[in-house]
């Protein structure tokens, strides 16, 4: 039994959108009732406060849902009581003899929102507290300037919220609010990162993937997919839609016809071509990849530009600026680390050379891709035989059990929907 029966949940970033503030917030409740939906709890909206009524349900499981709703600042496990100082006192003892273990040094903070009572916010924080004081003087010390715990009242006109800390949430704004952007997702590690938090900034995501098969093994396609599941309990409507473009005829005539040191940079660049073709087609309004500065041979700033040369659409890179432990430690937070480790080589890490071109040029990369036979109908041809995937987490496509090709899965998915 949970010793709270709401939570009080705050809107972070959106309180900067002014008049179009109304609008994210119903994006984010909209994205709020989503990750609800199966529990027994209920919302309630009250004036600049949006809060929910836990009933029966794990304080646990309310903060793992919370936490992949973007939009939300932050979130507090709140007990309503009358707003008289004696009630409210009673309530805040009760509280922290449940919740504190050991001697502990605390601060009372109040804010009220009631202007017709007599005494100020300082006035009532100092009634409170001595009241709490007399109490609970075995496990509390007054401590204003660095306590370890801050018991927190907030009185309106007909109820008071007692809580005892605010859970940082997810922050950013409600995915969908920002339109719509096509992820580059590999199965490494930076990608479903990258992808992630787009979606935290309000970006819907869609995502492209370019799959080598039978010079890649099918359980590295198999990989992307679970990638793209642990990915969607983040996304609009628990969906990511994932592109799935046969490459490997692209793939070979690269590796057959261009110099080595070129072979990574003109394949990114037929990948960039091939993405912004789909973009358009999927009214996406940015590409987006999981590049960091300097991490590989085509992450330096010279090959990034000779790179998207290819493409007019921005290129959005989250990760841009980020270490690497910084990235993994986001993807731990996901649950895509331990996925995107597994050893199964995508169409970038296989045949990679040992000496690939750290400073491209895009006049170089233009003399290479003159080797190549029929650029243009290879293009065509990969756009055309895309293989479109709905991943969610009660949905998910796996090609290995059913020892499935991709294009063979695709055709299996689509001849159960249409049997239906």
């Amino acid at each position: 039994m949970s010793n709270y029966d709401k939570v009080l949940i705050r809107f972070g970033d959106l309180m900067l959108k002014g008049k179009n503030q109304r609008i994210f917030r119903e994006k984010a409740i909209a994205l709020l009732k989503k990750n609800v939906i199966d529990l027994n709890v209920k919302l309630e909206k009250r004036h600049d406060r949006l809060f929910l009524v836990i009933n029966d349900v794990e304080e646990s499981i309310i903060k793992e849902r919370l936490m992949r709703v973007s939009g939300v600042g932050s979130f507090s496990f709140v007990v309503t009581t009358e707003p008289n100082y004696e009630t409210m006192a009673l309530k805040a003892i009760e509280l922290i003899k449940k919740e504190v273990k050991k001697p502990t040094t605390f601060k009372v903070e109040t804010k009220r929102t009631d202007k017709s009572l007599n005494e100020t916010s300082q006035e009532i924080t100092q009634i409170l507290a001595r009241s709490v004081l007399k109490e609970t003087s075995d496990l509390l010390t007054v401590d204003v300037r660095n306590p370890e715990l801050t018991l927190y009242f907030e009185i309106r006109a007909d109820e008071a919220f007692i809580y005892l800390d605010s859970i940082k949430g997810l922050g950013g704004f409600p995915v969908g609010a920002a339109g719509r952007g096509l992820l580059l997702l590999s199965g490494g590690i930076d990608s479903p990162v990258a992808g992630f938090l787009a979606m935290k900034q309000g970006i819907e995501i869609e995502a492209i993937h370019f799959e080598s098969t039978p010079m890649t093994s099918i359980e590295s396609a198999q990989k992307v997919l679970d990638l793209a599941k642990k990915m969607s309990l983040y996304a609009q409507r628990h969906e990511i839609k994932v592109h799935m473009v046969p490459f490997s005829k692209i793939h070979e005539e690269i590796i057959n016809r261009i110099s080595p040191s070129y072979v990574v940079t003109v394949m990114r660049r037929m990948m960039f071509r091939l993405a912004e073709m789909k973009a358009h087609k999927t009214k996406s309004l940015a590409i987006i990849t999981g590049e960091s500065v300097g991490q590989v041979a085509s992450q330096t700033l010279e090959s990034m530009v000779t790179i998207e040369a290819v493409t007019t659409l921005p290129i959005l890179r989250p990760l841009i600026t980020m270490d690497k432990l910084d990235i993994i430690d986001i993807s731990k937070r996901i649950d895509t680390y331990d996925l995107s480790i597994l050893p199964f080589e995508d169409c970038c890490t296989v045949y990679t050379p040992k000496n690939a071109s750290t400073t491209p040029s895009v006049k170089k990369a233009l003399i290479n891709e003159k080797f190549m036979a029929n650029v243009e109908g290879l293009l065509e041809e990969a756009i055309n035989d895309i293989k479109t995937f709905v991943i969610s987490p009660n949905h998910p496509v796996n090609l290995i059990e059913h020892g499935f090709t991709v294009k063979e899965a695709w055709e299996a998915m689509h001849d159960h929907i249409e049997g239906q």
